[in-house]
């Protein structure tokens, strides 16, 4: 039987709801057999994949309307996975990666408790030569950038699943690393624009980051 501690809560969307299944807090742990440690994940940051971030809500609000129509769409390092699951509900063409080794099977649970179609997910990492995720019309993440070694790892993976003609939507809440991203992405042929979102009053603690485009 499993040690972990859970918790279920509704996140409101208008008048859409989204069930949602995730850790109880940042002190859950389990690596069964080592799985996740031999994959070089800490015990420090094994349970950041299984907690609803302010970033991931930010980029969840801005896809519930987004214009999805036609676009094949990815989530990068999608963690509990919010947006693809706001995504999926609006019936969106959305495939979802994540490193983690437990992310799968939150994932498909969460669909579940929201009556939707499973979402495809393949676990890989942003080193991976080849993924077999294929290209993509818009590339979406939260929360993305911790180290700066992440810049040209994120960089390549976005640019090798990007269609020609692409939109990409990274919500940063200011780890100091998205001026140098934004350059890089430049100097792949993306233009750039960052905004602040809206609507964050409810959060916590005062949201510090931005909404980062790059389109070609």
């Amino acid at each position: 039987m499993s040690s972990l501690r859970v918790r279920y809560q509704t996140i409101e969307f208008d008048d859409v709801d989204i069930h949602i299944r995730t850790l109880r807090d940042k002190q859950q742990f389990e690596d069964v057999d080592d799985v996740a440690l031999k994959l070089g994940i800490s015990s420090a940051t094994w349970p950041l994949f299984g907690i609803i971030w302010d970033s991931s809500q930010v980029l969840a609000h801005l896809m519930f309307d987004y214009e999805i129509a036609g676009k094949r769409i990815l989530e990068v390092g999608c963690g509990i996975a919010l947006a693809s699951l706001v995504l999926n509900h609006r019936l969106a063409d959305i495939t979802a990666t994540d490193y983690h080794p437990e992310v799968e099977g939150f994932l498909l649970e969460n669909t579940q408790l929201n009556k939707d179609k499973v979402i495809p997910f393949v676990r890989t990492g942003w080193a991976d030569e080849d993924s077999g995720l294929g290209k993509f019309d818009l590339i979406i993440g939260s929360d993305l950038l911790y180290e700066q070694e992440h810049i040209e790892l994120l960089s390549s993976f976005i640019n090798q699943h990007a269609n020609p003609h692409c939109e990409v939507i990274i919500i940063d809440p200011g780890r100091r690393q998205h001026a140098r991203f934004s350059k890089k992405m430049v100097s792949l042929g993306y233009s750039h624009q960052q905004s602040k979102p809206k609507n964050t009053e409810h959060f916590k603690q005062p949201f510090k980051g931005y909404i980062l485009r790059y389109s070609r």
